[in-house]
């Protein structure tokens, strides 16, 4: 048996293209992203072998609302299965020291703007606003699906 060469190379990554959220509706979701701070980049809807084939499940339909942040840099899909269920995790609000991707973090104008906007449309606060050094003002707010934001107002 003859084995090929071990390759060596450097992975060279161009940019971080988005993240990800999936939610029982996409409502919710604009919590993260009220429309004033995010702008609708495109919406969707996918399915068919192709998809089901990147994500590893049969008969896969989802619904996507792609956001973009206000520099055109960044930029959030909202996700929406409609097929299979969602799997939720235990617990559904794990805290922000559990394995795994659980919060995005915006920088914001104004923390305690945001927070207040926030907490009307139903995000609690977790913990609370501190401040690190004379740089920033910080703090996490828990939206749909246990997702954790994360806030972030320079100081400098």
């Amino acid at each position: 048996m003859i084995l090929a060469p071990l390759v060596t190379s450097v992975m060279t990554i161009k940019r971080l293209d988005h993240v990800a959220s999936s939610s029982t509706t996409l409502q919710p979701l604009s919590l993260f992203s009220p429309r004033s701070v995010m702008t609708i980049e495109g919406e969707t809807s996918v399915q068919g072998p192709w998809v089901d084939r990147i994500n590893e499940l049969e008969s896969v339909q989802v619904d996507i609302v792609m956001m973009r942040t206000p520099d055109g840099h960044g930029r959030l899909e909202l996700t929406k299965f409609r097929n299979p269920k969602l799997v939720e995790i235990e617990p559904v609000s794990a805290p922000p020291n559990t394995l795994g991707l659980r919060s995005v973090m915006f920088t914001v104008e104004s923390v305690d703007d945001t927070v207040a906007r926030l907490r009307a449309n139903g995000a609690e606060l977790i913990g609370e606003v501190a401040q690190y050094e004379d740089m920033y003002r910080l703090c996490y707010m828990r939206g749909p699906a246990g997702i954790i934001v994360a806030l972030a107002e320079e100081l400098f």
